[in-house]
């Protein structure tokens, strides 16, 4: 009886379970689509194998033996086993399962990914989320050359390399301290801010590139005396006074309350912007992958 891993199959266990449950191999041959004779040959095969008989034939259907009963017991247990492992397997496939690497700009992440990826988790609560904050263009560059599944980005140069779908919008705000000079207007523009003292993001930042290339069709240049890395420390260097900054709209809501800035509307037409989520084919998306850009799309 060695080996015997190799010598029976699932198909044979399946068989040999039905025709116990059936108590009757006609039964249990209907039940399971297949000719009465092909059920009996495979229980032939299975005693055999381990040297016993399994079942006593009977005029009206079967009994099971003393080993037929061990067998039976193993054989359930092995074949709940394998409709787990398919179980497993199917919320892999349809995306309830698995890790999902997703690289992103500062404004969604900071804006609108927490709450989309919230209420993402609570339909897939088996999907690990692995999340990388990167400028757009990095964002773009990292989903080419990385192993990243997504990225969320606004529209830079070289998008044509890869799919997008739209995801967002927002509306960039001027964060100024509650008593500057702009605090009481209704709305400005470019021009109302460009010869502040300006509190900016890095240089390679889209919101950075975005307003040099305004700021140049003005014929202005913007006087970025301090540069950090983060939407929070923005929106705080302007609290404490050392300038004025350009914010999304969200962002700078989030801070309002509890620093002391105003927040004005931006009046242009580039100060309306719009964000994408992008991947390198649909068709080769991760199963996670598929059903997070299927869920946003739905939302």
């Amino acid at each position: 009886m060695s080996n015997l891993v190799r010598k029976l199959d699932l198909t044979s266990l399946r068989l040999f379970v039905a025709v116990c449950q059936e108590r009757n191999i006609a039964r249990a041959a209907e039940r399971e689509a297949i000719a009465p004779s092909a059920v009996s040959r495979r229980i032939a095969e299975i005693e055999h194998v381990i040297g016993q008989p399994v079942i006593h034939r009977e005029s009206r259907g079967i009994s099971v033996t003393p080993i037929g009963e061990a067998v039976l017991r193993h054989a359930q247990e092995v074949l709940a086993g394998i409709e787990r492992l398919e179980a497993e397997l199917s919320r892999y496939a349809s995306g309830a399962k698995g890790t999902l690497r997703i690289v992103g700009h500062m404004s969604s992440i900071v804006q609108f990914l927490p709450e989309d990826l919230a209420a993402f988790k609570r339909v897939y609560p088996d999907v690990d989320i692995q999340i990388d904050e990167q400028t757009s263009s990095q964002v773009l560059r990292s989903l080419l050359e990385s192993d990243f599944d997504l990225g969320f980005c606004n529209r830079v140069p070289g998008m044509e390399q890869v799919e997008s779908l739209p995801y967002r919008h927002d509306r960039l705000y001027l964060a100024v301290p509650s008593r500057h000079r702009l605090a009481r207007m209704a709305v400005v523009r470019l021009s109302d801010f460009a010869g502040e003292s300006l509190v900016g993001l890095g240089q390679d930042a889209s919101l950075t590139q975005l307003l040099e290339r305004e700021a140049a069709r003005l014929g202005a240049s913007l006087r970025a005396k301090i540069r950090v890395s983060s939407l929070d420390a923005l929106c705080r260097m302007v609290h404490v006074g050392l300038g004025v900054a350009v914010v999304p709209q969200h962002s700078g809501e989030l801070y309002v309350d509890t620093l002391d800035l105003a927040l004005i509307p931006i009046e242009e037409e580039w100060a309306l912007r719009e964000s994408f989520i992008v991947f390198r084919q649909r068709g080769g998306l991760t199963a996670p992958a598929a059903a997070l850009v299927d869920f946003l799309a739905r939302r």
